[in-house]
């Protein structure tokens, strides 16, 4: 998040999309809802779905699932024809603004219409909300970066707010919503496959020579594999050994029969977790790791901020803290790197990653610190871009619409998108251990529009097959209106219905990552 949750209360505008914020981040719903309900600030919602955060919205813009370029180019038309844009921020702090002003020309919101769905009026009432509001934030979450487009989607809601100049002050912002905890901290410490600590390239010998002093080692100058590259790479053979912590692809990846025959073929697949999950079946070994409350060490949570995690209870028999396991195993493979705590591989942190040199057990004794942090008298960052951007000037960038990779047609008549529900977590490895929860939200379900549900007869609660091009599963009908027709929602918690056997592989050339929200099926009654 370019600025703190608690921010969020000082906004007098939002602009939600892509995130179901009051099942998916309640305790950070709380602050957008007391915004809207007690201070009168407006709320833009942009889902396709009738989610909780419609009772509170000023504007709802209904768009079709992988439209999300075309309606932001839109509402960057009306700001930039009615004249509402910053003119002074743009010349002051950005670049290439003008490329970006002619390609919107074209989507003026009768076009944006016919793409999208939104109604033309809606989507000009919603660009003159956001741009003239004083404070504007924008919050998102993997609606928006779970498509073929996802870099995209994410470059244009930037170009909103420099447009505007809603970045860089209290209440404003471009703020993702981080979908797992620890997420952000697994970024910042290089677990992405191009990057080292503190996103420095892999790729830029310059940026790797700081890592290579520090470790005494020189270090690979070519990115590795994202997931998805990963599974094919299994598929083809030409990987064949897999450590897989924290993670179930059994129910996480899409395409899950792909992924099943690839990780057949592995000669030699690890699974690090917690608990036993869907991937660990197909494991040779099972490494049994240490849960929170059992390790010590730091988390960095959405807001950037790292915070102190603190032993409570011993870990259950042979389990082990994270960082010791791979300890282990790199010792197994000839390299001895000396850590004897966590407390020392927090240290090591500070002293190699610029972001958090400042950012030491002692201080984190008493609170938790936002970074960038570059030393110890730096009181952290709330708030990013306040005078300048990481690279200098901001960076306009030109995206156009694209369809997703899959549409749907006669054979396949409605769009699936998928997410989460409040009561069950991500493949519910844990979430699902809970009677509590379980009683809550006990079976998968499929949201169907009653107009659709009617016509193909389905009632409440029947057994429902659905099916693509890649599977088929069954689940409970629930019906309602929270999708239009045409449209159709499956959670991906459950693994006796695991929706991404359904799901298409396709994904962001930049990012790599799948397009879990939309994809074409048939549906039909179960007998």
């Amino acid at each position: 998040m370019t600025n703190s949750i608690s921010d969020l209360e000082e906004s007098n505008c939002f602009l939600i999309t892509g995130t179901n914020t009051t099942e998916n981040h309640p305790v950070i719903s709380t602050f957008i809802k007391r915004a809207v309900t007690q201070r009168g600030a407006k709320l833009i919602l942009a889902d396709p779905r009738n989610i909780d955060l419609a009772r509170f919205a000023t504007v709802w813009i209904r768009q079709k699932p992988g439209t999300d370029i075309a309606w932001i180019n839109g509402l960057m038309n009306v700001i930039i024809s009615e004249g509402l844009h910053n003119e002074a921020f743009i010349a002051e702090r950005t670049e290439n603004f003008e490329a970006v002003k002619e390609a919107v020309k074209k989507y003026t919101s009768e076009y944006v219409e016919k793409i999208t769905g939104i109604p033309a009026e809606d989507l000009r009432k919603a660009a003159r909300l956001y741009a003239k509001s004083e404070a504007s934030a924008i919050v998102y979450a993997m609606g928006i970066t779970q498509h073929i487009t996802g870099t995209d989607n994410v470059k244009s809601l930037a170009n909103l707010a420099m447009l505007t100049g809603q970045i860089g002050r209290p209440g404003t912002g471009v703020n993702p919503l981080r979908g797992q905890n620890n997420v952000q901290g697994a970024c910042d410490m290089g677990c992405l496959p191009g990057n080292l600590p503190a996103y420095k390239k892999v790729a830029e010998a310059a940026e790797r020579k700081p890592f290579e002093d520090a470790w005494g080692t020189a270090l690979p100058d070519k990115a590795g594999l994202t997931i998805p590259k990963i599974i094919e790479g299994a598929a083809k053979g030409t990987i064949k050994a897999l450590v897989v912590m924290g993670e179930n692809p059994m129910m996480s990846d899409p395409d899950i029969d792909h992924v099943e025959k690839a990780l057949g073929k592995l000669d030699l697949l690890v699974v690090q977790d917690i608990f036993p999950n869907e991937t660990a079946q197909f494991a040779h070994v099972v490494l049994p790791s240490s849960a929170w409350a059992e390790k010590e060490g730091t988390f960095t949570n959405t807001e950037r901020r790292v915070q102190r995690v603190r032993k409570a209870v011993g870990a259950p028999g042979e389990a082990r803290d994270d960082w010791q396991i791979i300890t282990m195993l790199a010792h197994k493979l000839g390299s001895d790197w000396g850590y004897g705590s966590a407390r020392e591989i927090a240290d090591e942190i500070c002293r190699v990653t610029p972001s958090y040199a400042g950012i030491t057990y002692e201080r984190l004794e008493k609170e938790g610190i936002q970074w960038p942090c570059p030393n110890a008298q730096h009181p952290g960052t709330p708030i990013l871009h306040t005078h300048a951007f990481t690279r200098g000037k901001g960076l306009f960038s030109v995206c156009e619409h694209k369809a997703p990779a899959e549409e749907p047609d006669a054979d396949f008549p409605f769009v699936l998108t998928t997410g989460r529900i409040l009561y069950q977590y991500h493949t519910a490895t844990m979430s699902r251990r809970s009677k509590g929860l379980v009683s809550r939200t006990p079976e998968a379900f499929i949201e169907i529009n009653a107009e659709d549900a009617q016509r193909l007869g389905i009632g409440q609660g029947d057994p429902v097959e659905v099916s693509s091009r890649r599977g088929t599963i069954e689940v409970a009908a629930q019906i309602s209106n929270r999708c239009e027709s045409g449209i159709v929602f499956i959670p991906f918690h459950y693994n006796e219905a695991a929706v991404n056997r359904l799901t298409v592989a396709e994904v962001d050339p930049v990012a790599n990552i799948p397009e879990y929200k939309v994809c074409a099926v048939k549906i039909r009654k179960v007998a």
